[in-house]
């Protein structure tokens, strides 16, 4: 059973930075982060692979940015420039022969 531990969450106003960890007990092939706002659908903020290829949701493209520490096997998610509808809470995700998720970050803008 692979597990994920989320932290760094929090409340920032918007055009601050947050920025994301996920500690994850195996490695895995694939890592992401998604996020879910109230009334919305899940949805894919993030991805990358053991490789370091990644892949972003379109809202969020040159303003967030997806890293993960193969040794660590711990993905990073930077958010910059954030806006009040990236409200949200955050979850880590991971893919090794199925798919696993964390408990969730809430990540707040508000001014």
């Amino acid at each position: 059973q692979v597990q994920l531990v989320e932290s760094g969450g929090g409340l920032v106003q918007p055009g601050e930075s947050l920025k994301l960890s996920c500690a994850v007990s195996e490695s895995a092939f694939t890592l992401g982060w998604y996020r879910q706002a109230p009334g919305k659908e899940r949805e894919l903020v993030a991805a990358i692979t053991y490789a370091g290829s990644t892949n972003y949701g379109d809202s969020v493209k040159g303003r967030f940015t997806i890293s993960r520490d193969n040794v660590k096997n711990t993905v990073y998610l930077q958010m910059n420039s954030l806006k009040i509808e990236d409200t949200a809470v955050y979850y880590c995700h991971a893919y090794r022969a199925g798919n696993y998720w964390g408990q969730g970050t809430q990540v707040t803008v508000s001014s």
